[in-house]
């Protein structure tokens, strides 16, 4: 979960335990406002307790330097350089000075740079 919807999710479970029950209360409330009320502020701390456990996104950065020499034959892949599978992974993402990448024989491939097949 990011920084922001952290925080976000945090303000509204605090607006949420205090605003309608704080209301009601005042107000000396029947038996179903006193239930709605305890029903409402227990969402707004289960929300808020959630969102204190949740881990923050994790920021990477992969860098490859100086990279060459690698060789894939029959139906291997080589890649010197950085590799992110479908897009994965946060930060940015380096290759410099790659080369070298070479593949031979069928289905085999070779990426010199970065690969986010």
């Amino acid at each position: 979960m990011s920084q922001g919807w952290k925080i976000t999710v945090i303000v509204l479970a605090v607006a949420g335990v205090l605003s309608t029950p704080l209301i009601w209360l005042l107000n000396s409330p029947d038996a179903g406002q006193l239930t709605g009320a305890s029903i409402q502020a227990a969402v707004g701390i289960a929300a808020l307790v959630w969102a204190l456990f949740q881990p923050g996104d994790s920021h990477t950065d992969d860098t490859a330097v100086g990279t060459g020499q690698a060789r894939a034959s029959g139906g291997g892949t080589a890649v010197t350089g950085v590799r992110r599978p479908k897009g994965r992974g946060s930060g940015s993402a380096k290759a410099e000075s790659t080369g070298n990448a070479t593949a031979t024989g069928n289905d085999s491939s070779a990426i010199s740079g970065i690969d986010y097949s």
